[in-house]
Order: C-alpha cells, then structure tokens, then sequence
C-alpha cells in the first residue's frame, strides 16, 4: 500500500478501525466522511472498499475541491474517531436526517438531469419549460398544441395518457392510445415527452418516453416508486396535495435507493382552507426544497391556482424564487377541454408567459451576481 506522509493503510489500521466505537449512538445515522483533496485515489478507494465490507453501502459525491463519501446502513458499527485520524480525512459528520440520497450533505453539487437525446439539461442553470395538455385528445390536438409550444421556447412536451381523476365518470385519458400520439407528436417537434404513470404494469408501454411522471396521488405509491428506482429514465414526482417537504424528498429517496437518481421534484400546490384557488402554491418549497436536497425543483402554476390568468404572475414568482423550470398546461381550444380546461393557457397566452419568464430569469440572475437565477446559488 502506498504511503501518503508518515501514516500507512495497514492491515493494523483495517484491524484497529474494527473496533467498537466507545459511545456508540443509537439508531442508525448516516455518516459523512470528507476527503481531503490531495488523497491519492488508490487509499480514497481502500476506505470506501473497507467500509463496504461492513454491510455498509456508500455514495460518493466528487467536487472541486474534496470528495465526499456518505455512509448508509448501521454506522454506528464504524469509530468516528479513528476514521477522524486517517490523514486522507478532512472531517466526519453523523446525519440525522431519514433522507440519505437525496440529501445535499451527501451531494453539495447541484445534480443535473439529462432528458430525451438532445440532453435537455434541467437544474444548475437548466431550466425546464414543459408545456401541453392536461390530456391528449386527438392526433391532430396534440400536434398543433406540439409545435406551439416548441415555437414559444418550451424545451418539452407534457400530456395525460393516463389520467387519474377524482371521479370514475371523467374522461380517463386515451391510455395506451394517448402514448403512441405523444410518440407522434416528438417525432413532428423533436421535443421530449413528459407522461403521467398510475401504475407499475403499465412501464412496458413507457419506454420511449423521455419523463415518466409520479403525479400527487401517487405520490407515496411506495411499490410503484420501487418499481421506478429500477429503471433509470427521469423521474418528475409531484408533491401530494397534503403532503410535507420531508415525505416528498422520503418519496424521492425510494427511487433512489433503488438506483435512479434522475429525480425532478415538483411542488404543485397543496390544500389548505383556502377556496380561491384549486390549492395554494407553496413557493416558500423552491428554496427550502434548494437548501435540503441537490435534486433540481420545478413548479406547477397551473395545478397549484386552477384558473388560467393566474398562472402567468405564479410562473413569474417561482421563476423569481429560483426554480429549475415549470410545467403549464397549454391546449388550443380550452373551452372544449376534456379535462382541466379552465386553468389551461392557450398558445399565445402560453408564449406570453414564456417571454416574461425569461425577463424575470435574467433579471434574477442579474441580482444574484451569479449568472443564476437561483438565488441560494
């Protein structure tokens, strides 16, 4: 084993890191272990294999100026204090937080997800504009919806195929149907296709689409969130309607603790008493949401107010606030809308809001001094 100053990865160090730690804590608390940026690679990759053979699983998060490995599982099997000592270690944090993957102790880099083949890049400065109808309706609906929203600067296309609706007399979406006219319409535009998912048994008929959405019933469908951590396309889960930031990030964490950590969070809105609005949109999640997690957010304007003039002003505030992008729902007869026709822009109303959304962004990121429009960047 290679030397870095006086001290050795020796089997004696293997051995005496064995040891039961004094104080044990109870419970079973990540721990954080910050590497020093001048550690050779090799000694870095003997401590995270040492680690691992203790039943422990790792996550390792390289920077620009140190690597970070997080430690999942029971650590309170590993002595602080002599992982402390390793003179390739910076520091070590214990994290109490139930959300491991998720968390930006574990990840301190803003992660970015990469979506459709053009790699429409949203978080750190991407920023996603998703647009189209509540549901798809007919070929020639969700074309024309398509290249009007691609021609108001939208980067992808979002559609109901399977659509969850508070009653079973509703139009339930074209389901399988709806897909194949989604598949249509990226071929027509080029864009990317955002679609609801209600359940595991449906995935087959998802593989050409580029974002599989977890909408907010289905939220803490936990079987179907494993069932998505198995694949790895992107991942846009909504946060249920009554539902806190903690739950949404442990919702997101189920995903990734199956593999896929291409997750979008999205806030949409959450009941309240107030009657105004189809929910009240909680922009206070975007930074606190920003703080907690390194996962891009994004917000839903026209699910959180429910009525079409009011999504222009909210798509401009979460803008402001330092989203990572928006969904909006854009049709081109909203009148005769199957579903959610009355929170539904059209076109022009949509290139409307698109315009001053990109006024607000520069302006944001004027302001922050940081060529981002997040302000906690």
């Amino acid at each position: 084993m290679k030397a870095c100053g006086e001290k050795h990865f020796t089997a004696g160090l293997f051995v005496g890191l064995r040891r039961v730690t004094k104080g044990r804590e109870k419970g079973r608390k990540t721990m954080i272990i910050i590497v020093k940026p001048d550690a050779r690679e090799e000694r870095v990759h003997d401590l995270i294999h040492w680690i691992e053979s203790q039943n422990l699983r790792t996550h390792i998060s390289a920077g620009d100026y140190s690597t970070i490995i997080g430690v999942i599982g029971d650590t309170t099997k590993l002595d602080e204090e002599l992982i402390s000592g390793l003179d390739i270690v910076d520091g070590v944090k214990r994290v109490s937080e139930p959300f491991k993957s998720a968390n930006r102790k574990f990840h301190p880099q803003d992660s970015v997800v990469q979506v459709g083949e053009g790699k429409a890049l949203v978080g750190h400065g991407g920023f996603a504009l998703i647009a189209g109808p509540c549901s798809v309706e007919s070929e020639e609906q969700i074309i024309s919806v398509a290249k009007s929203v691609k021609a108001a600067g939208a980067t992808m296309l979002r559609g109901g195929a399977f659509k969850p609706r508070t009653s079973p007399y509703d139009f339930q979406g074209l389901k399988a149907d709806g897909i194949e006219l989604l598949l249509e319409a990226k071929r027509e535009t080029g864009l990317p296709i955002v679609t609801e998912i209600m359940n595991a048994n449906h995935l087959p008929l998802f593989e050409e689409v580029d974002v599989i959405q977890v909408g907010a019933r289905n939220m803490q469908n936990f079987e179907l969130l494993k069932e998505l951590g198995r694949t790895q396309k992107p991942i846009l889960i909504k946060r249920g309607l009554a539902n806190t930031i903690k739950e949404l990030l442990m919702s997101a964490e189920y995903i990734m603790a199956g593999g896929n950590e291409n997750i979008i969070l999205c806030e949409r809105g959450v009941r309240t008493f107030e009657t105004a609005t189809r929910n009240t949109l909680d922009l206070s999640a975007v930074p606190v949401l920003h703080e907690l997690t390194h996962l891009p957010v994004i917000v839903d304007p026209s699910h959180a107010t429910g009525v079409a003039r009011y999504v222009k002003p909210m798509a401009m505030a979460a803008a402001a606030c330092g989203a990572d992008g928006l969904i909006i729902e854009v049709h081109n007869d909203p009148p005769h809308a199957l579903c959610d026709g009355a929170q539904s822009l059209r076109p022009e109303q949509f290139e409307d809001v698109a315009r001053a959304v990109r006024v607000i962004r520069a302006a944001a990121a004027e302001v922050n001094g940081s060529g981002s429009a997040n302000p906690l960047q």
